[in-house]
């Protein structure tokens, strides 16, 4: 099995990440006075449990682990991966302006990740990470 076909693909990323964002929608919703702080707390250090895998990340099959060592995804990595979403996310509660931000780090993500040879948005280079498809991996063994 080629590294290639172990590298989660941009469909299943983009699902994971929007599952992940309506997980930080509720807690918002569901938590009143401190669901912001939680939420943006959950978008920061998501991909550090489970092994390397945010809910979102769980549900669809998909692991974080360093490029380099191929060892999980810790909080410190997951923090670094995430503070681009975390810095828009900061602007979530100036109406329109908060709305402009998130899209533009989202939209800036998307296409990083898009031209990227190597599957790694800005988050993933600034943590050295890649994510890996482990849902393929167990189907093809």
């Amino acid at each position: 099995m080629s590294e290639e076909n172990k590298k989660a693909g941009l469909l299943v990323r983009t699902v994971a990440r929007i599952l992940d964002f309506i997980i930080v929608a509720a807690i918002i919703e569901t938590i009143p006075k401190v669901g912001f702080f939680a939420g943006l707390a959950y978008l920061l250090i998501a991909d550090g449990f489970f092994d390397g895998r945010s809910l979102g990340k769980k549900l669809i099959g998909l692991k974080v682990v360093m490029a380099d060592t191929r060892q999980s995804c810790s909080f410190r990595e997951s923090i670094l991966r995430n503070s681009t979403f975390g810095i828009g996310f900061l602007f979530y509660k100036i109406p329109l302006i908060g709305l402009i931000v998130i899209s533009l780090v989202v939209i800036f993500e998307f296409i990083i990740l898009l031209g990227s040879r190597d599957n790694m948005r800005l988050g993933d280079e600034f943590a050295k990470t890649i994510v890996l498809d482990i849902q393929q991996q167990k189907q093809e063994a």
